[in-house]
């Protein structure tokens, strides 16, 4: 199972869930509606409280049928596993538990947090490691000057930038950027809204930003935006670069060369 990051929150797709109870999807959705039924009828508990439990979601399978799904948080896997017994209960109540923790643990513990930025981006320990990074860079500044020029150009602006902005850059619609950053395991669908797994959700690529809009019939409500910050657009210049897609500005370049 992998934690996926909803509005800031950790959760598990109920259909991962289902894998690991061994029991069929759309059975796990009816149980759960007849949890939300049973809450619901408490009126000390009030129609909101669910929420903390279950979150109705949807997804698309390749035929382009809706389906329906649940993001459980953490009380909402305890509320499923209290209603197992035996030894899939026990696994399922095993796996879950160990994927919160774990990121309770590194959340709480910013020596775990420094200690897996030094891996990742290889920080030098020392004063020698930290010269021989500064003359290897030297030589790499070079090799990245049309990166560098392309940050200097494009990367001035300090605010959030929507999908669409960034695509622009590439001569893309949002569609096209967002459908490239899912094929690579960056972001995935949920409901009407594009959102980051879990192993990009901590990183400062993205922020959600709210803004107000009405129902059809008249009520406000408030949508959560999916923004990428100035971090987020290096990140996706990186990885689209690895397969050679390069901002049509570059491209210009290039040609001109």
């Amino acid at each position: 199972m992998e934690l996926l990051n909803f509005e800031g929150q950790q959760v598990l797709d109920s259909r991962e869930v289902a894998k690991v109870i061994g029991k069929r999807h759309d059975h796990l959705v009816r149980d759960i509606d007849v949890y939300i039924s049973d809450i619901q009828e408490n009126p000390n508990l009030g129609n909101g409280s669910t929420t903390v439990f279950f979150i109705p979601s949807t997804y698309k399978l390749s035929n382009g049928r809706q389906y329906r799904n649940y993001l459980l948080t953490k009380q909402g896997c305890e509320f499923v596993a209290n209603k197992m017994t035996g030894k899939k209960g026990n696994q399922f109540t095993a796996q879950y538990v160990s994927l919160f923790n774990q990121i309770k643990t590194t959340l709480s513990q910013p020596e775990l947090i420094m200690e897996q930025l030094r891996k990742e981006w290889d920080i030098p320990t020392t004063l020698g490691g930290a010269l021989q990074l500064a003359a290897n860079q030297q030589v790499e500044i070079e090799k990245m000057k049309p990166k560098v020029d392309y940050y200097e150009k494009q990367m001035r602006n300090p605010g959030l930038m929507t999908a669409t902005e960034i695509a622009k850059d590439y001569g893309w619609s949002a569609a096209t950027l967002n459908k490239e950053l899912h094929k690579r395991g960056v972001i995935f669908k949920q409901g009407k809204h594009w959102v980051p797994y879990s192993r990009y959700a901590g990183k400062g690529y993205t922020q959600y930003e709210p803004f107000d809009y009405q129902h059809s019939n008249g009520q406000p409500g408030v949508h959560n935006n999916l923004k990428w910050t100035q971090r987020g657009k290096k990140f996706i210049y990186d990885l689209l670069a690895e397969d050679g897609i390069k901002p049509v500005v570059e491209q210009m370049g290039l040609l001109e060369a």
